[in-house]
């Protein structure tokens, strides 16, 4: 039996939103189709060898890195003017090309940064408050409905692209061994979300 797998809906993305750097909406498009054809692709291997889907071994955590990192590339490979920092860990994720030298940044001001999360309506914890465009792409996971084999494919249910500012941010405390983090406030979110460009 084929393994199940994802189909994005055209239907659901806004034709009016906002986009940056020469972007189109069938960058997305692509993007998140990629992603769900390597997902549907892996797990129909995996299932096929009685392993447990790549959903399911995944901690969330590792989910949304993994994601990120999966949708940083596509939407290189598909944009314009947009290519991967090659910088480790640069900040943003997506750079416009030819604006740093080798196209790596430490932290830069022109790109988009790239954040996944399940919360839907896009909050997300980022490593620091910045001006800088904002991609964030909301997923759901199946990971309880039984059978297991018998669980619905990752789906992205959300992805919002928003211009933010320092200012649109609140400083998270910091516990005793956790790192200091930033979260788009009240006004902040409000803002992001007003740019949607996809919602099922």
């Amino acid at each position: 039996m084929a393994m199940a797998g994802n189909t994005v809906d055209t239907t659901k993305f806004n034709p009016q939103a906002v986009l940056p750097y020469e972007l189109r909406l069938l960058d997305f498009q692509t993007a998140m189709q990629d992603v769900y054809d390597f997902f549907r692709d892996v797990n129909a291997l995996l299932t096929k060898k009685g392993l447990r889907r790549l959903d399911d071994m995944l901690r969330p955590a590792i989910m949304s890195g993994v994601l990120s990192d999966m949708m940083t590339a596509s939407l290189a490979s598909h944009s314009r003017v947009l290519t991967e920092n090659r910088f480790f860990n640069g900040h943003p994720d997506l750079v416009v090309q030819g604006v740093y030298p080798d196209n790596s940044v430490k932290a830069g001001a022109e790109g988009v940064e790239i954040k996944t999360t399940r919360k839907s309506g896009g909050a997300v914890d980022t490593h620091g408050a910045r001006q800088q465009w904002m991609c964030v792409f909301v997923y759901g996971v199946d990971t309880t409905s039984e059978p297991a084999s018998k669980r619905r494919a990752m789906s992205f249910t959300e992805v919002y692209l928003g211009q933010v500012t320092v200012d649109d941010f609140r400083r998270n405390p910091r516990g005793e061994l956790g790192t200091r983090t930033a979260t788009l406030h009240k006004e902040g979110i409000q803002k992001l979300r007003r740019n949607w460009l996809y919602k099922l």
